[in-house]
């Protein structure tokens, strides 16, 4: 059984040929955006992943569901994506207060 940073390693790798893949295919996908389910970030489609019918993961989420999959960590998305709630409201926060300033200027 690999260790976990052979885990980690092996992924990144994947990840990463997905993102550069999906440019190859389309150019375009680098510059057209989405917001992920997990981290709730605005987010490049290149690299990103839908899971099921109701998710679509940016390809930093990517990694961490893999990971998280293969470690036994987490046995689908829906508990990454739990794992994450914090991460989210912390980027509506952030959006919330870019917005107060844009309309305060």
């Amino acid at each position: 059984m690999k260790n976990r940073e052979e885990v980690v390693k092996e992924m990144q790798a994947v990840v990463e040929q997905m993102r550069l893949d999906d440019i190859e295919e389309n150019p375009d996908c680098e510059n057209e955006f989405f917001t992920c389910a997990a981290c709730g970030d605005t987010k490049p489609l290149a690299g990103s992943v839908h899971y099921g019918q109701n998710y679509r993961l940016c390809n930093d989420c990517v990694l961490l569901a893999e990971v998280g999959f293969e470690l036994g960590q987490i046995k689908n998305v829906e508990e990454l994506i739990d794992a994450m709630e914090d991460k989210r409201l912390e980027a509506d926060c952030e959006f919330l207060r870019q917005e107060q300033k844009r309309l305060e200027n």
